[in-house]
């Protein structure tokens, strides 16, 4: 299995980051199999583009919330690392256990 569990939404607060908040937190690697996916459907044509990333971050962003790991944005992007045998990918984490201060 590529990723922990794939579901549909996500089941954290909107935390209202926006692409420039982002930015600030550091690509860090995490295994793709501690990841749970929050999109349930991906586009084929997006997945095989080259420059899918051309507008937006080069790394996927994460959401750590009650001690699991949500994949928020960049399904395509993983997939296409697990396509070419790589288990591990870089993603912006944020971490919601740690500013609001909830443990799992």
């Amino acid at each position: 299995m590529i990723f922990k569990d794939v579901r549909e939404g996500c089941p954290y607060p909107d935390h209202g980051m926006s692409a420039r908040d982002w930015a600030r937190f550091p690509p860090r690697q995490v295994r793709l199999d501690e990841l749970i996916a929050t999109k349930r459907e991906l586009r084929l044509d997006t997945l095989l583009a080259e420059d899918s990333t051309f507008y937006g971050d080069l790394f996927p962003h994460a959401v750590l919330w009650q001690g699991s790991m949500y994949l928020e944005d960049g399904l395509h992007r993983a997939l296409r690392a697990a396509l070419q045998r790589r288990t591990v990918i870089h993603v912006r984490l944020l971490d919601l256990d740690d500013l609001r201060g909830t443990t799992g």
